[in-house]
């Protein structure tokens, strides 16, 4: 059995850092080059054309971070799907009023929401969404804790779009090497764990099965991302 056959969690050490601990900023500026070099915001963009039929209403990305992934999603999309209700949840508030402000101009309206994605999940009812996204969020979470999130989200939206770390040799080859673009101590740290944590085959949709929903893609998606969509048991899109 290979080292990378099973996931491993390892408890990351930007999840323990306060919002603006030094070290947690210059981090995140280095998830913003990372998601750049995985190229996940053109892979998202492109998930969220091929399963929504139609232009989205509203949509909930979940792990929302700062919300420059997001924006940059929004950018390739807005042209054609103006006025959408975004809804951005994390655990910890990091959205600036610049960065709404870059929604507002794209014709998108922004809410944020701070909380524990579990607990909002477990406390809010109210319209659906027309889809849930999820970047680099859900290797954070064991199989039983993948399983309860999924339980909770899957009568939220009819679909489920999320990218996700590759758990592959030549990914965790590359995590070790972001020293070479000047990644700081906590990204050098996180990232390998990210690739042991992350996945590979049908491992979410045998998850999202578990859990009541249909998986409708699952696969690798360039070098380093691993990409996967669900729908629920609502009124489903059909993959094309």
């Amino acid at each position: 059995m290979t080292a990378l056959a099973q996931r491993s969690l390892v408890p990351e050490i930007l999840d323990g850092l306060a919002a603006d601990d030094a070290r947690a900023l210059r981090s995140r500026r280095d998830l913003a080059r990372i998601n750049a070099l995985m190229f996940q915001a053109p892979i998202m963009a492109m998930l969220l054309r091929k399963f929504l039929p139609k232009p989205p209403e509203r949509i909930l990305e979940i792990g929302a971070g700062d919300g420059t992934f997001m924006l940059k999603v929004a950018r390739r999309l807005a042209t054609d799907w103006p006025g959408v209700e975004l809804t951005m949840l994390d655990r910890v508030g990091l959205v600036t009023p610049a960065l709404a402000a870059d929604f507002a101009r794209l014709g998108w309206r922004l809410e944020t929401v701070t909380a524990d994605v579990v607990d909002w999940a477990q406390k809010t009812d109210g319209r659906p969404f027309d889809a849930i996204t999820v970047n680099l969020f859900l290797h954070h979470f064991d199989d039983a804790g993948l399983l309860r999130l999924f339980l909770l989200f899957r009568r939220k939206a009819p679909l489920i779009l999320a990218t996700e770390p590759l758990r592959a040799n030549w990914a965790l080859a590359a995590a070790r090497l972001l020293w070479a673009i000047g990644a700081n101590d906590v990204t050098r740290h996180d990232a390998p764990q990210s690739v042991r944590a992350g996945f590979r085959g049908r491992e979410l949709s045998s998850l999202w099965s578990a859990a009541g929903g249909r998986p409708l893609e699952e696969r690798r998606a360039g070098a380093f991302s691993h990409v996967f969509v669900g729908a629920s048991s609502m009124p489903a899109v059909d993959a094309p």
